[in-house]
């Protein structure tokens, strides 16, 4: 039986990645900050150890296959490079650094999407494709990206395979996270949405991904976990499919985007926290497409559909009575 450690086991893709883990077989052992956090169900063969990214876990390591480093800040109201830098790059360094010196076979780093370029419907953003504003403004997508860069330097023997999900929709989001938007349209009468798009993917083919990279990743490259590229507007239709309600949607302009963003620059220079900002706000301007080829081509991983992902997600928040 292969041995697997984990981090990020609270969160929606780690909890999902777990579930497959253990379904297929494998032991787990999950990094988390408290037991009492993990709200999934118990299993012989799921260890739970706690502690921070910066913890030894040595120890757990000589007989570990791979280590899937998922665990990341990925607020977006943060308001200094260093808050990313040390969660996103000095802790995966660290878990690094303690993976190579065990002998652990394979890395798995959990980036972002965002760290390669976008593009349109008809030529979406690929692996190849050099990172674009407004994600090379993000701190989130900047410290994602030195984690990469210093991993692909520094691999050696190990195998380092780096995944890029895009945004993620389905069951266990219990924050929630992405699922957030989700509310942006559920159970309103009007819905307001700007005019940009990005790419969605199922949270269950996402972690699918991962664990396919166990055995059929490449040392050294990188795999976009991606699906459906879609505009806001018709993601936001697709909600009121699905939950049945009819709503007035009314388009942002882009300028009164702007403004936003202009004023959250504004409040982050008083170190006040928010979610505005220039390049958050241009994000939702652009449309932020991908392709999955790659990921279908070597991982093998065949995609459900968005509608699907948004069926899962809303069961599961109605289940457990997220407001």
């Amino acid at each position: 039986m292969k041995k697997i450690f984990i981090t990020g086991a609270t969160g929606l893709l780690g909890a999902n990645v777990i579930i497959k883990l253990l379904k297929d077989g494998y032991f787990v052992i999950a990094l988390v900050r408290k037991k009492s956090s993990y709200l999934g169900e118990k299993n012989e063969n799921l260890k739970l150890i706690e502690g921070d990214l910066f913890a030894d876990i040595s120890s757990f390591l000589p007989e570990i296959d791979s280590l899937i480093h998922i665990a990341a800040e990925t607020r977006q109201d943060l308001v200094t490079y260093e808050d990313y830098k040390r969660v996103n790059y000095d802790g995966t360094l660290s878990l690094f650094t303690q993976a190579k010196a065990c002998g652990v076979k394979r890395f798995i780093f959990i980036s972002s999407a965002n760290t390669l370029g976008y593009g349109s419907r008809k030529n979406p953003g690929n692996e190849n494709s050099s990172p674009l504003y407004p994600f090379t403004k993000s701190m989130y997508a900047q410290s994602k990206m030195e984690a990469e860069d210093y991993l692909l330097q520094h691999a050696g023997k190990t195998q380092l395979i780096i995944l890029n999900p895009t945004f993620m929709i389905g069951k266990y989001d219990h924050k929630p996270s992405s699922g957030k938007i989700i509310f942006w349209a559920w159970k309103k009468r009007v819905i307001f949405y700007p005019k940009g798009g990005k790419n969605f993917v199922h949270a269950e083919d996402a972690a699918q991904g991962v664990v396919q990279a166990i055995e059929y990743g490449k040392s050294g490259e990188k795999y976009l976990l991606a699906h459906e590229n879609l505009k806001y507007k018709d993601f936001f239709k697709k909600v009121n499919h699905i939950t049945n309600q009819k709503t007035v949607m009314i388009p942002i302009p882009d300028t009164v985007i702007s403004i936003l963003g202009w004023i959250g620059d504004g409040l982050r220079k008083m170190n006040i926290k928010t979610n505005l900002c220039t390049s958050n706000m241009k994000a939702l301007q652009v449309h932020n497409y991908y392709s999955n080829r790659k990921s279908v081509e070597e991982l093998g991983i065949r995609y459900k559909s968005i509608d699907k992902a948004l069926q899962d997600a809303i069961e599961y928040f109605s289940l457990v009575k997220i407001p």
